[in-house]
């Protein structure tokens, strides 16, 4: 479910949990289609049958391919009226506590830390946690920082 709120509203969200986005399957074709996008092609993001024998039991998404889904499942989360741009700031801290392996299916879940006023806008703070359906761990757990400007 979509939280919708006023970008005035912005420092209101501080300590709301958002939810969690929809699944969404990490497929080998998508780890692949990255390790082009990035020149890393690792065997153990894109060798099916070398990565069998290897440390996983088969090939595993890179840790960034995790990290930048953050953008469009975070997109399903929040929706602020009367936003002219939003940005990417940065990442306060980036953790990959599970690999993700090709075909498993991960989700968002994020609650607000932080809102700040910066000139023009507000800044957010957000602890983001990606799992994957039948993990333990988290796959990524990572404070990504976003800016809205009215």
């Amino acid at each position: 479910m979509t939280t919708t709120v006023s970008y005035a509203e912005l420092p209101e969200l501080i300590g709301r949990h958002l939810g969690h986005s929809s699944w969404l399957s990490i497929e080998q074709k998508r780890i692949d289609t990255f390790a082009d996008a990035t020149d890393d092609h690792q065997w153990i993001h894109v060798d099916p049958e070398r990565a069998k024998a290897g440390p996983f039991g088969g090939t595993i998404a890179h840790g960034y391919l995790t990290l930048s889904l953050i953008i469009p499942l975070w997109s399903e989360l929040l929706e602020v009226h009367g936003v002219t741009t939003k940005v990417n700031y940065g990442l306060n801290s980036a953790r990959f506590p599970a690999p993700v392996p090709a075909g498993a299916r991960v989700r968002l879940g994020a609650t607000v830390a932080d809102v700040t006023e910066v000139t023009g806008g507000f800044q957010l703070a957000v602890d983001a946690t990606i799992e994957a359906e039948g993990i333990a761990k988290p796959v990524c757990v990572a404070q990504p920082v976003f800016r809205f400007y009215a």
